[in-house]
């Protein structure tokens, strides 16, 4: 299978004002611009972000855990070939595989599901997700309703998968994650918010999963049978992560929130630590991005073919 261009497939690769460079950009890319699901995988080496939270995640994927003395949450497994990567850095901060006994998912796509099958086999962790999401995780391959259906390598199938109710909070020992459903990317996608704390300073984390309108090319998202409500979803989408409290904006692809813009200033002045990663009105720019596509989206579909 041929991949296409990452930033005409993936555009939530990219940050908001990436995201209005693209929309000027003809439909095909120059080669420059190709890359592959190798580029996704530099290894990085794991941090910490904030209180209990690290990045466990490769160079382009966001793998993010969430710590405590009772275990931990992972969320997202990037590529199927993140997985060693992964665990190994989880082990280099001095955890224990064993002790991750819970496995969240932002969307079932390859780049942040594929690895999810082997690093639930290393820890015996449960896996939880929205029921559509479960769906697609406990079987393998690609949603049905999936707007990229056919363009995607398909995961594979994950054990101990177990979906969540909308309003369960996640738990290991002291740590509680708020499942946000957020659907349009896909129909079961879903962004998480935690609180980390050190000291007496406790922030609110969001990893907000993506939120742009990029599909095959044979789907609309204004009229198809395959997921039929998928603008609505977009736009409650957009409401939800609007709303959230917002301290601190984590993403699947790190370069669409600017994460390693910040770590590179947090690295020239550690004196300020994580007020570099604080921005509370990420949240909403981030949205504001991800409406301009999809408005930008359904007009293009209004126009009658050439």
């Amino acid at each position: 299978m041929g991949y296409r261009t990452e930033m005409t497939r993936h555009p939530h690769f990219l940050s908001s004002a990436g995201v209005a460079l693209l929309l000027s950009l003809p439909a095909a890319m120059p080669a420059a611009a190709q890359q592959s699901p190798s580029d996704w995988n530099q290894p990085q080496q794991p941090f910490k972000i904030y209180g209990n939270t690290y990045y466990v995640g490769t160079h382009g994927l966001s793998a993010i855990l969430v710590t405590s003395n009772d275990g931990h949450v992972l969320i997202d497994g990037a590529l199927p070939e993140s997985a060693p990567l992964i665990a190994a850095n989880i082990r280099e901060l001095g955890f224990r595989l064993e002790d991750v006994k819970v496995i969240l998912n932002s969307h079932v796509h390859f780049d942040h599901a594929g690895g999810i099958a082997e690093l639930q086999r290393l820890t015996g962790a449960t896996v939880r997700a929205s029921k559509p999401a479960a769906k697609v995780l406990s079987q393998g391959g690609e949603g049905d309703d999936d707007p990229q259906l056919g363009t995607n390598v398909g995961i594979a199938p994950v054990r101990n998968v177990k979906p969540f109710r909308g309003d369960e909070v996640i738990a290991v020992g002291p740590v509680q994650l708020t499942p946000h459903l957020t659907p349009g990317h896909t129909a079961g996608g879903t962004s998480w918010t935690w609180k980390s704390c050190e000291q007496a300073r406790c922030l609110n984390l969001v990893y907000v999963d993506s939120l742009t309108a990029v599909s095959a090319n044979n789907f609309q998202f204004t009229h198809n049978d395959r997921y039929p409500h998928a603008v609505e979803d977009f736009r409650k989408s957009f409401a939800t992560v609007s709303s959230l409290t917002c301290d601190v904006l984590l993403t699947p692809h790190p370069d669409v929130s600017g994460f390693w813009a910040k770590v590179e200033k947090r690295a020239r002045d550690p004196a300020k630590s994580i007020d570099v990663f604080v921005d509370h009105s990420a949240c909403r720019r981030l949205v504001d991005g991800a409406r301009q596509r999809l408005d930008k989206r359904i007009a293009d579909e209004k126009q009658p073919p050439r």
